[in-house]
């Protein structure tokens, strides 16, 4: 499995590179934005490592240009650590944060993770399934969704996140149910990662995000599926 590592701390790029090589990872690294894009054009990754305070094209950049091509996995490494970071990040369309200092096994754990979701994404289901909630269409056969017929590109956790609203239409989901099934890890309370990705779904599917029809808020408890009428 190929990782893009765009980290300019050349002491901090050998150490992750020299461990993840030894879970048999294939890892490439990029030591600048540049040099970054340029790399991620040449193949295909299975998810890409990004440090945002990087030289010449900052990592906020190379998120928005590897997110206009694809949906890859992108975990941002950063000594950047306050809320407004992550949610720029994360609203840009990051999978997942994590800050420095961090350990390796921490690093390896969520890109596992990651990818792990976005293999089961983009594998077919084991039997066709089609859930409908008004004009959004999800097709569990191809993994696509489409709203009034036009089809709607999402990351795998957006894409999780969705299906999980739609399979139990009448059930309201609280921020740790969902971290917890999305992201199939422990929630340690950081209601970040949820906050912005459901604010990105709402993006893509609602004609009014103020007034959402289908990521539907229950105030005080936590989210719901609407546009079932």
């Amino acid at each position: 499995m190929a990782i893009l590592l765009v980290e300019d701390d050349l002491e901090i790029c050998a150490m992750l590179k020299a461990y993840l090589e030894t879970e048999n990872f294939e890892v490439v690294a990029a030591h600048d934005g540049r040099e970054a894009c340029k790399k991620f054009e040449e193949r295909s990754w299975e998810l890409v490592l990004l440090d945002l305070m990087i030289p010449v094209i900052g990592g906020m950049d190379v998120l928005q240009v590897i997110r206009k091509k694809s949906v890859v996995p992108v975990i941002i490494i950063s000594a950047k650590d306050t809320e407004a970071d992550k949610t720029l990040g994360l609203g840009l369309g990051a999978d997942d944060y994590i800050t420095k200092p961090f350990s390796v096994t921490e690093v390896l754990a969520r890109i596992k993770a990651n990818i792990r979701r976005a293999t089961q994404y983009g594998m077919p289901a084991e039997k066709d399934e089609v859930l409908q909630a008004g004009e959004i269409v999800m097709d569990l056969s191809d993994y696509t969704v489409t709203k009034a017929g036009e089809k709607i590109d999402l990351t795998a956790k957006e894409f999780e996140i969705l299906k999980l609203l739609m399979k139990n239409p009448k059930k309201v989901y609280t921020k740790e149910q969902i971290y917890s099934l999305v992201w199939n890890d422990a929630y340690f309370g950081d209601e970040n990662a949820v906050n912005v990705h459901i604010s990105r779904l709402r993006n893509k599917l609602e004609d009014d995000t103020r007034n959402p029809k289908y990521v539907v808020t229950v105030w005080g408890i936590g989210y719901k599926l609407g546009g079932m009428g």
